[in-house]
């Protein structure tokens, strides 16, 4: 690895993880298109990096919110429990699939989940702009 490299990794580490904990986007969303598209990595390679980086930096933030008062523990042992398992599966599928079949189910997976939260801030913002009168609220 050279210099240059590990300046792009630590900068990518930089902004994932800093939209991880701002804004409680998943680190995936930034890590595997990153170094799939930047660094070179195949898919697998990006997604199984990507799963351990999380793994650390989510102890660093679960930590900082549950100092807070911030993490309801009976939905992270319910949904964690049921998460570990189930990833279990998930990574014998993807495992078991092509590199090609299985980046055009992530960009799939990703082009859904952008059109949710692109459908939810356009909800938000009319239902604003609603209760504020119909006055745009921008200035």
């Amino acid at each position: 690895m050279d210099l240059v490299e590990i300046l792009g990794l630590v900068l990518l580490g930089v902004f994932a993880g800093s939209l991880a904990a701002a804004l409680g986007v998943g680190g995936g969303i930034i890590y595997v298109p990153v170094l799939v598209s930047i660094f070179g990595f195949t898919q697998l390679g990006a997604q199984g990096t990507s799963l351990a980086v999380i793994f650390a930096t989510s102890i660093v933030g679960t930590v900082a919110h549950s100092r807070a008062d911030r993490v309801i523990w009976k939905v992270v042992f319910v949904t964690g429990g049921f998460g570990v398992l189930f990833a279990l599966g998930g990574a014998r599928l993807a495992l078991s699939m092509d590199e090609e079949t299985l980046s055009k189910v992530f960009a799939i997976v990703m082009a859904v989940l952008a059109i949710r939260m692109a459908r939810r801030a356009w909800t938000l913002r009319a239902e604003s702009f609603l209760a504020d009168g119909g006055r745009d609220s921008s200035g």
